[in-house]
């Protein structure tokens, strides 16, 4: 029986990110030419329509387009397969670190049906000040790096919550430990 929710976890998320993320990447799409912009915080954000044919940050976008899309659809799918197996094995109160797996699960769908359809993928989110720009991302792009920001608070906490029960030991044990030399009396010769 507890199987059944983390299934549906595992569907759901993923599903949810995928449609969320194709849901406006089809808005943008149709309603937007490529490279058009509107802002909605002058200054700071806009949706800018562009495209994307490499990997984060536009990695890998000058390699040649066969070999550039077979490596990034084959790191697409051995990421949701590790990914998957990663949730299925976890232990079920590792709740954090299962949802961060499915929300980086979404993205890497997300992300590998524009691939496979276009070739590369849709961008729209555009954050910037003055000159200086991130580079647009999506839907996708953001629930992997809220995911991978989930892991990565998940190991901090679990590091600390090591080190806490060694450090509080190790406290006690220095309180309660015997002089290491035998106390010295008055006419004892140094």
């Amino acid at each position: 029986m507890t199987r059944r929710p983390s299934i549906r976890m595992l569907l759901s998320v993923p599903l949810t990110v995928v449609a969320l993320d194709q849901a406006t990447k089809l808005w943008v799409a149709g309603r937007m030419n490529l490279f058009e912009s509107i802002p909605v915080v002058p200054g700071f954000f806009s949706i800018t329509y562009v495209r994307n044919p490499g990997a984060a940050f536009g990695m890998f976008s000058e390699a040649h387009g066969l070999l550039r899309m077979g490596f990034l659809v084959s790191v697409s799918l051995v990421a949701v397969v590790m990914l998957c197996v990663f949730f299925l094995k976890s232990p079920h109160a590792e709740r954090v670190s299962r949802v961060a797996a499915v929300l980086v699960m979404g993205g890497a769908l997300g992300n590998l049906i524009d691939r496979v359809r276009f070739g590369e993928v849709i961008d729209f989110l555009d954050l910037f000040v003055g000159r200086l720009h991130w580079p647009a991302f999506n839907v996708a792009d953001s629930a992997i790096t809220i995911g991978i920001g989930m892991f990565v608070l998940s190991a901090w906490r679990e590091r600390d919550v090591r080190r806490r029960p060694a450090a509080a030991g190790a406290a006690s044990q220095a309180t309660s430990r015997p002089p290491t030399h035998p106390p010295r009396h008055p006419g004892d010769t140094p």
